[in-house]
């Protein structure tokens, strides 16, 4: 009996694992709680948090010659504008410019070909809405 309750518990995952242990070990008076390793704990009051992956670097070959597109006719003022961030620019570029491959351009990019899909998608989202929306398009560098 002892042997099979075992077994199941290594079968789960190592955070419900933690769960287990901490309900079947209850605190002595004046014992602190402890966290699994991996959770981050802040300071009472403030909500616990996790900080993200570090954000890679994407190589940037390609500049504009211009940052900022409009639509003829339309003062600057009465217009709203669509922020094009430095990366999805470069992946335009090497794909439909250049007329590379995803692959090849997250090589070039120094990024995953998934990333540079997110990354193409975002991008022509972009684009898509200040054409139809007739708003201008702001390359961020």
């Amino acid at each position: 009996m002892k042997i099979e309750q075992d077994q199941k518990v290594k079968a789960l995952r190592p955070e419900d694992r933690w769960e287990i242990a901490r309900m079947q070990s209850p605190l002595l008076e004046g014992d602190e709680e402890l966290e699994p390793e991996g959770d981050l704990v802040v300071e009472e009051g403030l909500e616990e948090t996790k900080m993200p992956r570090p954000r890679k670097t994407r190589r940037v070959m390609g500049r504009p010659n211009s940052s900022y597109f409009k639509p003829a006719g339309v003062r600057m003022m009465d217009l709203l504008e669509v922020a094009l961030a430095m990366p999805e620019f470069e992946a335009i570029r090497l794909i439909d410019f250049e007329g590379l491959s995803q692959v090849e351009a997250g090589t070039k990019m120094h990024i995953s070909q998934s990333t540079l899909s997110r990354i193409l998608t975002s991008g022509r989202k972009k684009i898509a809405d200040a054409l139809i929306t007739g708003k201008a398009i702001k390359i961020e560098k």
